[in-house]
């Protein structure tokens, strides 16, 4: 956790200097926000079918480690990886195809030229799907494997690669040197990572070793993995798309609001999820069913120790973060006053949603992934009617706290079903190996 966090910090150290250059470059001005709805499929995408997969791997690939050898888990990692390259690639196509269609509807607010503007910049950032997908497949491996470092630390080559983009040719390409920057950094990250997992001794390779009850079981988990990453995602992607609606802007503003919230997820969540995950996985994987409610219980009273006063610091602070940040250039004071107000309803989710990616992460080593499909229905459903209240009321600042509600609600459904899992399936673990339970 201390590795991954420390270096999460370091990544976005570096994915904030690229948003005071973006900031400086375009302001909350219609080129941007054609960027960000153009990159939303992608990045939805990206999550998808990667994020999702490797979730249901990294489980099924310690149990076959731990059981079967290296070699085993190995030529199971492999067969994965030629099913994630498809995906990605199919996905890729599809995406192409259906631009036409589903962008109109995803920017329903925007003029015909911001339109013609995002359909272009959407088939230049196409490629970072493919990218960024088997940079991630490949990271989840080494993270499988306890190798976090370069994994944790390898989104920074994106960063730097966009600002020199941003920096060298913004003012003769404008908007299209962000993307050019970002599809090229991502290239050069899943290189890096590339490199050093076959420094590793694995293959990068994808090759396929036939169906055996390993691959079988991470489908089996993927598929409602898949399901409740659509579901959960499509929050991110109803409130952007709900944004267009308000006006010139919104988009940029929303986005601008999620930046400190965005930084402080990703040192604390992303550090516990990545590091507890394998952690969980084995301890499930060996019937500890006491280790994992003290890990559970404990991680859990440190995260909301933790995140709850820091919460009220950076709200508290909100407007002098961003103007410090970002008022400058093409970002007016008018800007830094929304986006102030917006971030700070952004705000209020970090505890809950901390606390949410802890209780994820052991509901995926107990291959209980339906649970999670289910709650992101929820989500789903509970995100679209808030929004539509709340931005009706507070615009876009709606959909900021319609946003941290949501994960209130998500993260109070996965606590009760996840202490309702352990407790069912270590009792059905002490039949079967009849012996007394805890």
């Amino acid at each position: 956790m201390v590795t991954v966090g420390g270096l999460t910090v370091l990544v976005k150290l570096f994915a904030g200097a690229k948003e005071l250059v973006v900031a400086y470059q375009f302001g909350t001005s219609d080129a941007l926000d054609a960027f960000l709805i153009a990159f939303l499929l992608p990045g939805f995408a990206i999550a998808l079918v990667s994020g999702s997969l490797n979730a249901a791997l990294i489980p099924t690939y310690i149990q076959v480690r731990e059981h079967e050898g290296h070699e085993a888990a190995q030529r199971l990692a492999s067969s994965i990886m030629v099913s994630s390259a498809g995906l990605l690639i199919g996905v890729s196509v599809i995406l192409a195809l259906i631009a036409p269609y589903i962008l109109p509807v995803v920017a329903s607010g925007f003029s015909p030229e911001k339109l013609a503007l995002t359909a272009s910049l959407y088939y230049v950032l196409l490629p970072c799907l493919v990218f960024s997908g088997l940079a991630t497949t490949w990271s989840a491996i080494l993270n499988a494997q306890d190798r976090f470092a370069l994994a944790a630390a390898g989104p920074i080559v994106t960063s730097v690669i966009t600002v020199l983009m941003l920096l060298v040719l913004a003012k003769y390409w404008g908007i299209y040197a962000l993307a050019v920057g970002t599809v090229a950094g991502s290239l050069l990250e899943a290189g890096l990572i590339g490199w050093w997992l076959r420094r590793q001794g694995s293959s990068v390779f994808p090759r396929w070793h036939g169906v055996t009850p390993a691959v079988g079981q991470v489908w089996g988990q993927y598929t409602p993995m898949l399901a409740g990453a659509f579901l959960m995602g499509s929050t991110s992607l109803v409130g952007q798309s709900m944004a267009t609606m308000l006006g010139p802007g919104s988009v940029s503003t929303l986005a601008y609001g999620s930046k400190i919230t965005t930084l402080v997820l990703s040192v604390g969540s992303v550090a516990v999820s990545t590091a507890v995950l394998p952690h969980f996985s084995r301890m499930v994987a060996r019937g500890e069913w006491d280790s994992v409610r003290h890990t559970l219980i404990t991680y859990g009273r440190l995260i909301v120790i933790i995140t709850l006063p820091l919460m009220f610091i950076l709200i508290y602070f909100s407007e002098p973060l961003v103007r410090v940040l970002f008022q400058r250039g093409a970002f007016t004071e008018a800007d830094t006053q929304l986006v102030a107000w917006v971030q700070g309803l952004y705000l209020l989710q970090v505890p809950v949603y901390v606390l949410g990616m802890l209780i994820v992460r052991l509901i995926s080593a107990l291959k209980a992934n339906r649970i999670l499909m289910w709650g992101a229905g929820i989500n789903l459903v509970f995100n679209i009617v808030c929004n539509y209240l709340l931005m009706n009321s507070l615009g876009v600042a709606g959909i900021a706290l319609s946003t941290s509600l949501m994960y209130l609600v998500s993260t109070s459904f996965l606590l009760a079903m996840g202490l309702r899992l352990i407790k069912r399936t270590s009792n059905n673990a002490c039949l079967y190996a009849k012996t007394p339970c805890s």
